[in-house]
């Protein structure tokens, strides 16, 4: 027998997925931020979280409950937005659901069941974090991260990361292909697969890793090449963006959305972290890379593209802003899907022409004070002589 309750329960979710998402004030030229996240844990079904046996659960009490929504891989197929969100149980336990909006911004609705991953990986506890690359040859891969104890030690919080990789036409029937081997680098996440074949082999941007944690002698952004994606296999990691000394990605840098193809190169929106008194800092950055040369990088704009505002900064994982999925719909319109503080999803929208001109005409970072505040005078100069000739 159904319990009751469901219907109170089932009324207050539709509330919140049919609620429709406006433009907040704030401005800055480039793109616009939404009063509301897309995803939060409440936008998960009732169905998800709740035994709705009046028989079992008399009191209809939360048996699976929903911690957190965030970081998602992301893509744009048939006229439709799919997410492929990181859903963090009240076990700490994380897994995949896909979710689809018409318009990109609101209305996102969870397919009936959650993603349930071919169990290959028999040591794996955890996976997170995947970017959805829709690859010239045919399949959407998702590349995510796969995570398991190390055995080494008896730390409980020590851990071994690695990318896995899984791949599908449909999103509803996933096959699982051997995890990422980079020969160089014992640990892997953040892993991008690149959308074109480069030399006619699969296209990876890498984190290298000397642990779970720490990046160690990780210079930054890796770049490599492999040629049998159901048993990938990288020898060499050439590094693109990297970490730099007093910059937002001093402690690490990782690469976020699949690169968005221009005219003038490949746009790469990543995250860099600093740490600060209060903990690591995330935010999202950008920069570009050569159409003939994805390892060469020819932009890289100063700071961040998007930094926690108000109550993006509170969470579990406070003053931290991530992103691991953008899309491009068929009017240039580029959507950036961003998590704040590891507990919601949300949208940041723009077009591909104000990202070309952001990557390409943003002063790169000189890496000094005297030098930043020079660049800053001259900006203000240039500006009150216009604004003398406009008077």
């Amino acid at each position: 027998m159904l319990n009751p309750h469901y219907y109170i329960e089932k009324e207050k979710y539709e509330k919140i997925v049919s609620k429709k998402n406006k433009k907040s004030d704030f401005y800055n030229g480039l793109f616009d931020r939404y009063e509301n996240p897309v995803l939060t844990r409440d936008h998960i079904p009732v169905e998800w979280k709740y035994d709705l046996d009046l028989n079992t659960n008399p009191y209809f009490m939360e048996r699976l409950g929903v911690n957190a929504v965030f970081n998602s891989g992301a893509l744009y197929k048939d006229g439709k937005y799919y997410l492929v969100a990181r859903i963090e149980g009240n076990d700490r336990k994380s897994f995949f659901g896909v979710a689809e909006s018409d318009n990109g911004v609101d209305g996102f609705r969870f397919h009936e069941y959650p993603v349930l991953l071919p169990d290959t990986c028999k040591e794996e506890t955890n996976v997170y974090d995947m970017r959805l690359t829709q690859h010239e040859d045919g399949y959407i891969y998702g590349v995510f991260c796969s995570e398991s104890k190390d055995e080494s030690t008896s730390d409980l919080s020590a851990a071994v990361a690695a990318a896995g990789i899984v791949r599908t036409k449909d999103l509803v029937t996933w096959e699982r292909l051997d995890n990422l081997k980079t020969l160089r680098s014992p640990q892997q996440r953040n892993v991008v697969l690149h959308p074109e074949f480069i030399d006619g082999k699969y296209a990876f941007y890498t984190r290298p890793m000397d642990d779970f944690i720490d990046t160690g002698s990780g210079g930054g952004i890796g770049f490599g090449l492999c040629e049998d994606i159901e048993h990938a296999v990288i020898d060499e990691e050439i590094i693109t963006s990297k970490r730099k000394y007093h910059t937002i990605t001093e402690a690490k840098n990782g690469a976020g959305a699949v690169p968005i193809k221009t005219d003038k190169g490949f746009i790469h929106i990543a995250h860099g972290v600093r740490n600060t008194a209060a903990g690591l800092r995330y935010v999202i950055y950008a920069f570009a890379t050569d159409l003939q040369d994805p390892t060469k990088v020819i932009a890289e704009p100063s700071g961040f593209l998007i930094a926690p505002l108000g109550e993006e900064r509170i969470g579990d994982v406070s003053n931290v802003v991530f992103t691991n999925g953008a899309v491009v719909n068929e009017k240039n319109e580029v959507y950036i899907y961003y998590a704040s503080s590891d507990t919601r999803l949300h949208v940041a929208t723009t077009t591909v022409d104000k990202l070309v001109d952001y990557v390409f005409n943003t002063p790169e970072d000189p890496l000094r004070s005297v030098l930043c505040v020079q660049q800053r005078c001259d900006m203000i100069k240039k500006n009150m002589e216009l604004l003398k000739e406009n008077r």
